[in-house]
C-alpha cells in the first residue's frame, strides 16, 4: 500500500508542473498606470511623523474632544461590529489552517444476531479513522491564503470605521463650536442694535430722525433675535448626534470656546501617493483583489485530481465472519485519487467567473485609488481656498468696523443721513463677521476630511 501511495504521489507531482502557476502567491499586478503607481508608492518608505501615520491624539489636540473621541472609540456600535468581523475572518482563517491536519473520528458501533434460534453472537468494533487530503495542487493553500487576505481587510475595514467615527465626532465637536460663536456674535450684536433703538428714540425726540427710521431700527432687533432660537435649535440637535455618536442618552456636551485648530504647514503642501497605499479603503480594496485571485487559483485547482490517504484502526471481535472472543486489534490504510470527469464543464464555467470577478476586483481597486486621491486634493484645495478668503474677510470687518462708526456719527451730526445708512453698515458688518465663522469652520472641516482621506492615524 505504500508503494501504491508513492506511486501517485510521484504521478500527481509530475503533472503539477504544468500547474505550478497556482501555488504563486498574489502579486499586485502593474500593466495599468494606476496600478504601477501604486506599487511604487507601496515600496516608499514615508516618514512615520506624517499624517498618515500620526494618531488621532496629535491631531485633534483639543482635551474635551479627545475625551469624546474615547468615549466613541469605547462604545460605539459599529466599531464592536467591525472588531466583531475580525474575529469572524479569524476564526475562519484558523479553520482554513487546520484543513491541513487529518480528521479523525471514532465511531464505535456493536450488535447481535441470532440465526434459527441460534445463540446470540454479540460483536462489537471500536474503530477510530482518520482522514487526511494532500494539498499537491493548492486547493487548501489557495483557500488559506483567501482567509488570510479577508482577515487582513476585516482589519482595514475596523481601521476606516474608526476613522469615520473619530472625523464624525471631530466634525459634530466643531460644528457644535461654529454655532456657539454664532450664537454668541447674534447675541452680542443683538444688544447693540437695542441700544441702537433706544439711540434712535432720543434722536426722534431731539429732531434728528423720524419715526421711520424708529421703526426701521426697531424690525431690525425683532429680526436679529429670531434667528437666535434657530441656533438653539440646531446645537440641541447636534449635542443629541454627538450623544448617538458616543452610544449615550442625549446629554449637553461641553466644548471649547476656542477657534485654534491647525496641522503642520508642511501637511497641506501636497500630499504623495505614498499617502494613499495606507488609507484603509484602499487597502481593503487590494485585498478584496488578492482574494479574487486566490479564487481564481482555486477555481484553476478543481481541473486536478485531489488525494486522499485514509487509515482506520482499532479493537474488535468480528474478524471476517468468525466471531472471537476476547477481540483483536486491527488496522486498515487506504489510498483515494478522484479526478473530475463529468463535471469539466462546471469547473469551466466557474473558472470564467471567478476571472470575470479578479477583473471587476481590479476595476474597484483602481476606482478606489482614484478616489482616494481625488477627496486628497478637493480637501487640500478647500483648505487653501477657504484660509484665503477669511484673510480678506478678516480685512473686510476691520473696514466695516469704520464703516459702522462713521456712519453713526455721521447720523448724529448731518441731517442729511439717514438711519438705513446705519441699518446697511451694521447688517454688513454681521454679515461678514458670520462669513468670517464659515471660512473658519469650513477650513476646519477640510482639515478634518484631509485627516480622513489619507487613512487617519490608529
Amino acid at each position: 500500500m505504500n508503494n501504491l501511495v508513492k506511486g501517485a504521489l510521484c504521478a500527481l507531482m509530475a503533472v503539477s508542473f504544468s500547474s505550478c502557476h497556482i501555488y504563486q502567491k498574489y502579486e499586485l499586478p502593474t500593466d495599468t498606470p494606476v496600478a504601477a503607481d501604486f506599487k511604487k508608492a507601496m515600496e516608499m518608505r514615508a516618514d512615520s511623523t506624517q499624517l498618515p501615520y500620526l494618531g488621532w491624539e496629535k491631531v485633534f489636540t483639543d482635551p474635551k474632544l479627545q475625551d469624546l473621541i474615547r468615549l466613541a472609540i469605547a462604545n460605539n456600535k459599529d466599531l464592536e461590529n467591525a472588531r466583531l468581523n475580525i474575529d469572524i475572518a479569524a476564526a475562519q482563517l484558523k479553520g482554513a489552517k487546520l484543513s491541513y491536519l487529518p480528521s479523525l473520528a471514532f465511531t464505535p458501533n456493536g450488535g447481535s444476531a441470532s440465526y434459527g434460534g441460534s445463540h446470540m453472537n454479540w460483536s462489537y468494533t471500536l474503530p477510530l479513522a482518520a482522514s487526511w487530503e494532500i494539498d499537491v495542487f493548492g486547493k487548501i493553500l489557495n483557500r488559506k491564503r483567501g482567509a488570510e487576505m479577508a482577515k487582513e481587510q476585516m482589519e482595514d475595514y475596523r481601521q476606516a470605521v474608526q476613522s469615520q467615527i473619530v472625523c464624525g465626532v471631530a466634525s459634530t465637536y466643531y460644528t457644535i463650536v461654529l454655532l456657539n460663536q454664532q450664537l454668541d456674535l447674534t447675541k452680542r450684536t443683538s444688544e447693540i442694535w437695542k441700544e441702537q433703538v433706544e439711540s434712535m428714540e432720543l434722536l426722534k425726540n431731539a429732531g434728528y430722525t423720524n419715526e421711520a427710521g424708529v421703526v426701521q431700527s426697531r424690525a431690525n432687533y425683532y429680526n436679529i433675535m429670531s434667528t437666535i432660537p434657530d441656533m438653539e435649535n440646531s446645537i440641541h440637535e447636534l449635542q443629541n448626534t454627538l450623544s448617538l455618536l458616543l452610544n449615550t442618552y442625549p446629554q449637553t456636551w461641553e466644548v471649547t470656546n476656542s477657534l485654534d485648530f491647525d496641522l503642520p504647514e508642511e501637511i497641506v503642501n501636497g500630499i504623495p501617493m505614498s499617502y494613499l497605499a495606507v488609507r484603509p479603503d484602499v487597502r481593503a480594496s487590494e485585498r478584496a483583489l488578492a482574494q479574487a485571485y486566490y479564487a481564481t487559483n482555486s477555481a484553476r485547482a478543481a481541473f486536478y485530481p485531489s488525494l486522499t490517504i485514509s487509515a482506520q484502526g482499532g479493537f474488535t471481535n468480528l474478524l471476517g465472519s468468525i466471531i472471537t472472543n476476547p477481540g483483536k486489534w486491527f488496522i486498515q490504510l487506504a489510498g483515494q485519487l478522484t479526478a473530475p470527469i463529468f463535471s469539466r464543464g462546471q469547473n469551466i464555467a466557474t473558472l470564467e467567473a471567478s476571472k470575470a470577478q479578479q477583473a471587476q476586483a481590479m476595476n474597484n481597486f483602481e476606482y478606489s485609488v482614484l478616489n482616494a486621491s481625488a477627496e486628497v486634493s478637493d480637501a487640500l484645495v478647500k483648505y487653501r481656498k477657504n484660509h484665503e478668503k477669511r484673510e480678506y474677510v478678516l480685512l473686510q470687518i476691520d473696514q466695516l468696523e469704520k464703516s459702522v462708526a462713521i456712519t453713526q456719527e455721521l447720523l448724529t451730526l448731518d441731517r442729511n443721513t439717514t438711519y438705513l445708512e446705519v441699518l446697511t453698515a451694521q447688517s454688513s458688518l454681521l454679515n461678514a463677521q458670520l462669513s468670517s465663522l464659515n471660512c473658519w469652520h469650513n477650513k476646519v472641516a477640510a482639515l478634518i476630511s484631509l485627516y480622513q482621506a489619507v487613512g487617519g492615524g490608529k
